[in-house]
């Protein structure tokens, strides 16, 4: 008898703190404005995520607009951010890097430092306007991918930093002004629609030396804003920046010459840029700069296969799953 009632003792206290551990680590945290869910503000809901758990957690998010600057920590990874949906779930936030001297990596609205993160059907933006660099997006993790989402603001709306990071885009939109896809990450950018606002620079990539590939557009879409007559692909933000667009739509709006130097004619020595394959009436090859790398059939079969592209000490394949 004594043995029965010293166990029930334990399990008392024992169970409590089972269900503890349980709750700070929910498989789904439902986030609302309206107060229906578990929380109101999306970093709340994250600050409930414990970061040292393999179990992979979803954060969803009720259609609304989230006003918040939002930092993902590097100690959170596997975790799933979902909005109800695109249009309707936008996170959005108005710094900007001459505000209090933030600079450019502090100007964002959203900013992923942890791994294995997955953002579904929802709304990054920098709503501060024309006032210079301002992130929308701003990731240094590895392995994020993002699905049906929307990144808007001007210059520098999404920033994908870290020479070591990989990124997955698939039937995203991103629109912007001046370089406002730039750093050093490898990304793949699939199905996606690309919007430029004013005659400037879609990329600024600045790819290590090292690192094989930086930015890739795969049967995107590029759109411009009434007006535009001269949007480059890209510059090089760095020597060796490497973007290649492939299969792409591209409007009249592009440049002739496609990309530009920087006003650094070293660059055009480093540089790896390139397109294949690709339509429209910015897709006319008259007029292209010389020093462009001209890309084989096997090369873009390697450009655009994820397996080859994200190869690395751990391999990752985003489109897998």
């Amino acid at each position: 008898m004594k043995i029965r009632i010293l166990a029930l003792l334990l399990l008392l206290i024992v169970l409590p703190s089972m269900v503890t551990v349980a709750q700070d680590n929910p498989a789904r945290i439902v986030v609302a404005t309206d107060g229906s869910g578990d929380y109101t503000a999306v970093s709340d809901a994250l600050r409930k995520v414990r970061g040292d758990m393999d179990d992979p957690v979803t954060v969803y998010i009720k259609n609304g607009i989230y006003r918040e600057k939002i930092l993902l920590n590097a100690t959170l990874h596997n975790v799933t951010i979902e909005g109800e949906s695109a249009e309707g779930t936008v996170i959005s936030w108005g710094d900007y890097a001459s505000l209090r001297n933030m600079g450019t990596s502090g100007s964002y609205t959203f900013k992923v430092e942890g791994n294995n993160i997955t953002f579904r059907n929802l709304t990054i933006e920098n709503s501060a306007g024309n006032v210079g660099q301002a992130v929308a997006m701003h990731t240094i993790g590895d392995r994020i991918r993002f699905i049906n989402c929307r990144f808007l603001g001007n210059q520098d709306t999404l920033y994908t930093g870290g020479r070591a990071s990989r990124l997955y885009f698939e039937d995203c939109y991103v629109e912007g002004t001046i370089d406002f896809i730039f750093g050093s990450a490898t990304a793949l950018f699939n199905r996606c629609h690309i919007h430029g606002k004013i005659d400037s620079y879609i990329t600024a990539a600045s790819t290590a030396k090292e690192n094989p590939v930086g930015y890739v557009f795969y049967r995107c879409k590029v759109t411009t804003a009434p007006g535009v007559t001269s949007l480059y692909l890209g510059r090089p933000w760095r020597p060796n920046a490497s973007t290649f667009f492939i299969e792409c739509e591209l409007p009249r709006g592009i440049n002739p010459a496609g990309w530009h130097n920087w006003g650094n004619t070293a660059n055009e020595s480093t540089a790896r840029y390139g397109e294949y394959g690709c339509t429209g009436d910015g897709a006319v090859e008259d007029g292209r700069v010389a020093w462009r790398t001209s890309l084989t059939a096997d090369q873009v079969g390697l450009l655009t296969d994820p397996t080859h592209i994200f190869t690395r000490s751990l391999d990752w394949n985003p489109a897998s799953k």
